[in-house]
């Protein structure tokens, strides 16, 4: 799959790229499922509203470093190389999850609990910047031009495959563990499960060769800045991720992360049995998106096969969510099934696209940034968006209209950007 390495590094590449999300991803899921029982160790307080409110305010803290991280990470992937910086970000993500599995309690040190836990997340956030965006690029780089989707959709298959080993690792740790042996010692197995995870990810990453792009690149490159440079002369491919990184991360958030939420406020529907559905739908996703990347790369380009799932998002968003409020398993099991189809496409073809858009001089820079403030700031904000139109407007299919409207922009903005699935990577 990778031409310019050698047989035995072609699957050891593949892994190292992949690990890297799989932990990101799992620690995400992970420490959302464990909030109750975390905001009980670092936040106690007679009001447990306000103990869960101040661990998910911790968890906040995290997405706000992402842009910085972006910003951070890109501007090092560009300067020192994709594998350095791959190294580099697993490296801070690893340890501080570690930390956290051995990090004494609010009752053991007092108010210095709750501060190093947001230092630990703040660190992990910093890195998380980077982790997703290097990945790719050094996956997509190193692979074969009839390849690229295929391989950059590997980056996608380890944060999804995480999402399924977090809230897996989470429901087993309370099945085997009593509440109070959970609470007493046992949150802490999960983090250090995750610590393996990361240490693999080190061992294979160590030693890794820089991909054939950034190593021209490097012998004649300029003194400019390449973060300078997206925002000058890269301008416009910047405002087209950006803007097709708010509505792929719009979409996916509304159409897979916050269902389960919708779903038992205004759809009668418990919570546990969403989260289930929920499950499935993104184990479909993880199963469909390396075929939708396949796709892109054999038979249609990727901005056409984009276009083609947002239009299917564009005429069913809001009817299966009118369908959904009836609150039957079967209108739920297929909606949530069909929303994981349609947002297999951008997850599976997206990475590829992104790494086409930029050039190799300012490429992770670039792609850090728009990836991050679209996916992360901007999809990350709009479950709290619906929420507040449903609340405003009484309309429960709220959501619905909202990914409707993203899924124009998201057409738009593919209709204006050039397509590079079948050309060489811009120098």
């Amino acid at each position: 799959m990778f031409h310019h390495l050698r047989k035995e590094q072609r699957l050891t590449t593949l892994v190292a790229g992949t690990m890297g999300n799989i932990m990101e991803w799992y620690d995400f899921a992970l420490y959302g499922f464990m909030a109750s029982i975390l905001s009980q160790q670092f936040f106690p307080s007679e009001d447990k509203t306000a103990s869960l409110m101040a661990t998910y305010g911790v968890f906040a803290a995290g997405f706000i470093m992402r842009p910085l991280g972006s910003a951070l990470f890109g501007w090092l992937g560009d300067t020192i190389g994709r594998s350095k910086v791959m190294l580099i970000s697993v490296v801070l993500m690893t340890f501080p999850t570690v930390l956290l599995g051995l990090l004494p309690t609010y009752h053991s040190i007092g108010i210095w609990a709750p501060i190093f836990l947001v230092v630990i997340r703040l660190l992990q956030g910093l890195s998380v910047g980077g982790e997703f965006s290097s990945s790719v690029t050094y996956l997509v780089e190193t692979s074969p031009e009839n390849q690229r989707g295929l391989s950059g959709s590997f980056a996608n298959v380890g944060s999804l495959g995480g999402m399924l080993l977090g809230s897996g690792m989470a429901a087993l740790t309370s099945l085997v563990f009593t509440s109070e042996q959970l609470n007493s010692w046992a949150w802490r197995l999960p983090f250090f499960v995750a610590g393996l995870l990361g240490i693999g990810a080190i061992v294979l990453r160590q030693g890794l060769p820089n991909s054939k792009q950034f190593t021209k690149h490097a012998k004649g490159r300029d003194k400019d800045s390449p973060l300078r440079e997206v925002l000058t002369v890269n301008r416009k491919q910047m405002i087209q991720g950006v803007l097709f990184a708010s509505a792929y991360g719009a979409v996916f958030y509304l159409g897979l992360v916050y269902i389960p939420t919708w779903l038992k406020e205004y759809g009668q529907v418990p919570l546990a049995q969403a989260q289930d559905w929920n499950t499935a739908a993104t184990a479909l996703t993880l199963a469909a998106l390396p075929v939708a990347a396949w796709v892109s790369d054999k038979f249609f380009r990727r901005t056409h096969l984009l276009v083609l799932a947002f239009g299917g998002i564009f005429v069913l968003a809001w009817p299966l969510h009118s369908w959904m409020l009836g609150g039957t398993g079967t209108s739920v099991t297929i909606s949530q099934l069909v929303f994981g189809l349609l947002l297999a496409v951008p997850c599976g073809v997206a990475p590829a696209l992104f790494v086409e858009l930029f050039p190799a001089g300012d490429r992770l820079s670039g792609y850090s940034i728009a990836f991050n403030l679209g996916m992360g700031v901007v999809g990350g904000s709009t479950p709290m968006l619906a929420t507040w139109l449903v609340q405003i407007t009484g309309l429960e299919t709220a959501p619905g209209l909202l990914m409707i409207g993203w899924s124009v922009v998201g057409a738009g903005v593919l209709f204006w950007m050039r397509d590079g699935s079948r050309e060489p990577l811009p120098a």
